[in-house]
């Protein structure tokens, strides 16, 4: 991408003449950026409107875009949805086209050069929408406690003031001290399961915070008698959750829309939260591993079915952010995770 945005910067510099010929300059630190010209409206011929709108209309805003998103621009033009999963549709536009023109090369995009681009045949039919940009959340890991268990930071973009705690596996204020460092503030707390090591803030971030726990409604004995089921030594505060869920739930929280999922089989109750292109799967599933069913109310049976329900509900390239270890993907571990020799045995009977 950054070879990308060189190379076009280094052919988005016009002369000075056609500068002044061709429209506004847009500029960062002196260094013009891109040409955006403001007289394509509803004068404009519709092949050149089909062909281009998605790339002149986003610099035709009242403060200058980001080469970057030129770049993304051309690369999604067109791109709104995909079944019935949102796809990132970058800048906002008044002027949109039932359908995309096909591939444009970077030296036919006119707001770049200055070039009118040509869609032959193509007929257009115009329309008056806004649309605004969908951008995947940022998912920030971090790892705390005597397991090594992760703990998940969501926002709906990393500029976002606001963000979601998943699984607050360490001391609270380690918890807090890196939401500062990433310019966030939680207000809303999801739990996996109730499983000590996935808790050890809880309490204290959710009471420092104020922030709405949310948490499988199964699991809040655990919760709220967390020593019973804690090692010998360990002292954890109960808490009781806000809100309690069974699966199937939408939450909309910061900014970032969660499906909660249930996925027994670690633990009875035990939920991921699916958003965007990513899960948080707690205990359910690793890189390479899966979580352990000896522990009370661990079903193996259960489990393989619960990772079988990911499996037809989500994408192939759904990113896998687990409790413990690496993120990954739903197709590498359905690949090659050793444990999941039964669901691939299943696929190559389906596919005979």
């Amino acid at each position: 991408m950054l070879r990308l945005a060189r190379e076009v910067v280094a052919v988005a510099r016009p002369r000075r003449e056609e500068q002044e010929q061709a429209g506004t300059v847009l500029a960062r630190d002196g260094v013009p950026l891109a040409r955006g010209e403001r007289r394509e409206r509803a004068d404009a011929p519709l092949d050149d409107l089909a062909a281009a709108a998605n790339l002149r209309l986003t610099l035709d805003d009242d403060e200058p875009r980001a080469l970057a998103h030129l770049v993304v621009a051309h690369r999604l033009a067109g791109l709104e949805s995909k079944g019935d999963r949102p796809c990132a549709v970058v800048g906002r536009e008044h002027l949109r086209v039932d359908r995309p023109a096909g591939r444009l090369e970077l030296r036919e995009v006119p707001a770049l050069h200055g070039r009118k681009p040509t869609a032959p045949g193509l007929v257009a039919r115009r329309r008056d929408v806004r649309t605004l940009a969908v951008v995947p959340p940022a998912v920030d890991s971090l790892t705390f406690g005597p397991l090594s268990t992760n703990c998940y930071v969501v926002r709906a973009d990393r500029a976002a003031e606001e963000a979601v705690v998943v699984d607050p596996s360490g001391a609270a204020s380690e918890i807090r001290l890196a939401l500062a460092s990433l310019g966030a503030r939680c207000v809303a707390i999801l739990v996996t399961h109730g499983h000590f090591d996935h808790v050890l803030g809880l309490a204290d971030l959710a009471e420092g915070t104020g922030a709405v726990v949310h948490a499988p409604a199964g699991e809040r004995a655990l919760l709220e008698h967390p020593d019973r089921y804690a090692p010998p030594g360990l002292r954890l505060r109960s808490w009781t959750p806000d809100v309690l869920l069974e699966g199937g739930e939408r939450l909309d929280l910061a900014g970032v829309g969660f499906d909660a999922i249930a996925v027994p089989g670690h633990s009875p109750a035990h939920l991921a939260y699916a958003t965007e292109g990513n899960v948080l799967s707690g205990d359910l599933l690793f890189a390479g591993s899966v979580g352990r069913t000896d522990l009370p109310g661990g079903d193996w049976p259960t489990l393989l079915e619960s990772i079988r329900r990911l499996r037809d509900a989500l994408p192939p390239d759904t990113a896998i952010h687990p409790g413990h270890g690496p993120s990954t993907t739903l197709a590498a571990e359905l690949a090659d995770n050793p444990f999941l020799a039964d669901l691939r045995a299943e696929s190559h009977e389906v596919a005979r």
